[in-house]
């Protein structure tokens, strides 16, 4: 049965998607902006088997610096350049569109597109990720895809077939030349490849984490984190943030537990695994959650500061990432080269 959303669903669909970012994913706020003023609602949201499986779809999303993102915020039609590049190539409209990954800003993405496509209950990751060749359609190596990025001044960047590891290094580049971040826009696959090669159904999970967050603001820590399908971890005080003196693009936060215990979160842009008592307890994909221990907000890695109290929780991963073991190996810790953090 379709999912249909009304304005009044946004912001705990907000909520949620940043829940799903892990620590990542950027703030949803200019998310929610964007889709107020460019969709006509109530908007339907569709199961992959609800649509025809042969329509031609695209993905879409954010990709760079969320931060500089908010503060050159997007035009009316952030994503048309590429859509219209990707359009050319193939010699074809696309009808659907999902969004890149269902986290954070980008958990509000394909909603963007819902006047002009039909939007899909899927996306490339179920959670926030860094990079772009943990993107599930190119981690499954699905022919005919064309990845476009703008470039800045109507140029748009077109890749057709690269590997994951070209589309990552590629992109970066148009990103930079584009001042910062720019819409990316991947097409050439059908609603018939995202079956096998998508996560469904993470906007749904999305709104019902933020639902819960919503209603359950007297639920204590362990109520919480069971209500929305989760572990507690622990719950306490931030007590030393630090970069990796041999990977500045690491930070670990040490927490002290109200039992006594230290809390490590091992960080890049996301929340990639949890320490108790130096006992490895969760690595990515599984998500590693914290809260505002007082508003039960979400925090992003960079909110987590110094004398903060936090609830730290963790979310299954989406059962895509389990159903092979090459899937789950591009998103565990080790495949940025940080050994000694398997569970």
């Amino acid at each position: 049965m379709p999912l249909l959303l009304d304005q009044a669903d946004l912001p705990a669909l907000a909520l949620g998607a940043a829940v799903l970012g892990s620590g990542g994913g950027g703030s949803t706020h200019v998310g929610q902006i964007m889709a107020q003023r460019s969709t006509s609602w109530p908007v339907t949201v569709h199961d992959v088997a609800e649509l025809d499986p042969t329509t031609p779809c695209i993905a879409v999303g954010y990709v760079g610096s969320t931060l500089l993102l908010e503060e050159r915020l997007p035009g009316h039609a952030p994503f048309d350049e590429a859509i219209a590049a990707a359009q050319r190539w193939l010699g074809s409209p696309a009808r659907a569109v999902c969004t890149l990954e269902a986290a954070g800003l980008n958990g509000l993405t394909a909603l963007h597109l819902a006047g002009s496509h039909q939007v899909v209950d899927a996306d490339c990751m179920g959670r926030g990720l860094p990079d772009l060749d943990q993107l599930s359609l190119l981690i499954d190596d699905v022919p005919g895809l064309v990845v476009c990025a703008p470039t800045g001044s109507g140029g748009v960047a077109l890749l057709d077939g690269a590997r994951p590891a070209d589309v990552e290094r590629v992109v970066r580049t148009a990103i930079e030349s584009n001042g910062g971040w720019a819409g990316l826009v991947i097409a050439g696959f059908t609603v018939a490849d995202l079956v096998q090669h998508a996560i469904h159904g993470s906007t749904r999970r999305a709104l019902s984490v933020g639902r819960v967050l919503t209603l359950g603001a007297d639920l204590d820590a362990s109520a919480l984190a069971s209500s929305v399908g989760g572990t507690l971890l622990g719950v306490g005080r931030v007590m030393d943030v630090r970069q990796e003196p041999d990977r500045p693009d690491v930070i670990s936060t040490d927490v002290r537990t109200s039992a006594g215990d230290v809390l490590r979160l091992v960080s890049r842009s996301e929340h990639i695994a949890a320490l108790l008592n130096g006992k490895v307890m969760a690595n990515s994909p599984t998500l590693v959650v914290t809260l505002d221990a007082a508003t039960r907000a979400p925090l992003q890695v960079h909110e987590c500061t110094m004398a903060r109290d936090l609830i730290i929780l963790t979310l299954p991963a989406p059962q895509w990432w389990s159903q092979e073991p090459r899937r789950a190996a591009v998103a565990r810790p080790a495949h940025w080269g940080l050994d000694g953090l398997s569970a």
